[in-house]
């Protein structure tokens, strides 16, 4: 190449990328960042472009399983009164045919996630970004391979003694009941990999005059519904932007007690854990409400070492069937607290 023509295109690449940084509209935000476009392009593609290296046994994925998945989903994935099983309701005919029969059957009584299922890769994906529900995203990629390994093996996609990798996750894909239960005659995806159609399922039109006027769509409790089932804010892990309304009715300040932690210190606590996820204040969520829990056990002499001990260890059986993780990796401090405030009987 001549020295002119690299002048022309060193040019060129200067000007493509001093191009490349200019803000689409002068004066409003600015350019994500690599590592800004790194932390949100975490997601898994049917075909499993995205997918990050990584490896993870049945065995191991149970471990983890019974650790953070349990609680909520069974040891079996079958599940308690609140969560939908994640497992039953295909045979070994599904495996070899693609198609789980009894989605087509209305007298059967439910639909599993493994009978709907068709793509290894929204399982992966999911755990991935929300799971475990008291803590997304903190599943490392080995750890969420050996999660969904654990999960396909109770469905017997994968054997007891299986693993899954990014190596091969494809060549277990042919193996999911529901593979081929899944149209793509759509355009959903972008891309000939993908679409069969030539142009996407949904087509619009813009209105340039006497346009009806836009519809308004609200939402509403009436006062007596606002805490009927707790408060909605305190309900809602930090993901997205979305966030439940408050529906906390005020109440009056009663007197603090002198050995009692105090009452916005416990609160902010408990948001922070994740307590508020599945119990409230003054009623039943998933689990009991606070002050139920702290009337139960108020005459016992012992009752901020019973509740450190059950917060570290987990509890089921006591106020129905659905288990409350073992809280064992919560700070000694916030443990202390929080039981102190139950001892002295959970007030606001």
């Amino acid at each position: 190449m001549s020295s002119s023509a690299k002048a022309l295109l060193a040019l060129a690449l200067l000007g493509t990328t001093a191009f490349a940084q200019v803000p689409k509209f002068e004066g409003i935000g600015r350019t994500a960042t690599p590592a800004e476009i790194q932390a949100w392009d975490i997601d898994v593609r049917p075909d499993f472009k995205g997918l990050p290296p990584g490896r993870g046994t049945v065995a191991q994925g149970q471990d983890l399983w019974e650790a953070k998945c349990a609680g909520c989903h069974g040891i079996f994935g079958e599940s308690n009164e609140v969560f939908s099983a994640l497992v039953g309701g295909t045979t070994k005919d599904d495996i070899a045919t693609g198609h789980v029969k009894r989605l087509l059957d209305p007298s059967f009584p439910g639909r599993t996630t493994l009978m709907k299922v068709s793509h290894i890769s929204t399982l992966w994906d999911y755990i991935h970004r929300a799971m475990p529900w008291t803590a997304p995203k903190s599943l490392k990629p080995d750890e969420v391979y050996a999660v969904t390994a654990y999960l396909l093996s109770l469905a017997d996609v994968l054997p007891a003694d299986g693993e899954l990798s990014d190596k091969n996750i494809a060549e277990v894909q042919q193996r999911l009941p529901n593979r081929n239960g899944k149209t793509w005659e759509h355009d959903l995806w972008p891309g000939a990999e993908f679409s069969k159609v030539a142009k996407p399922d949904v087509q619009g039109s813009t209105c340039m005059k006497d346009c009806a006027t836009e519809p308004k769509v609200a939402s509403l409790l009436p006062d007596f519904a606002m805490s009927a089932h707790g408060n909605l804010a305190q309900q809602q892990r930090l993901v997205g932007p979305q966030r439940g309304l408050d529906t906390q009715p005020r109440a009056k300040t009663e007197p603090a007690v002198a050995s009692a932690a105090p009452a916005a210190n416990v609160s902010a606590l408990l948001s922070q854990h994740a307590c508020l996820a599945c119990h409230q204040i003054d009623s039943k969520v998933v689990g009991p409400a606070f002050k139920d829990v702290a009337a139960k056990y108020k005459d016992r002499p012992d009752a901020r070492d019973y509740f450190v001990a059950r917060l570290k260890s987990g509890s089921v059986g006591i106020w129905g069937s659905v288990p409350m993780p073992a809280q064992d990796a919560l700070p000694a401090a916030d443990l202390t607290a929080i039981a102190n405030w139950l001892a002295n009987g959970a007030k606001q």
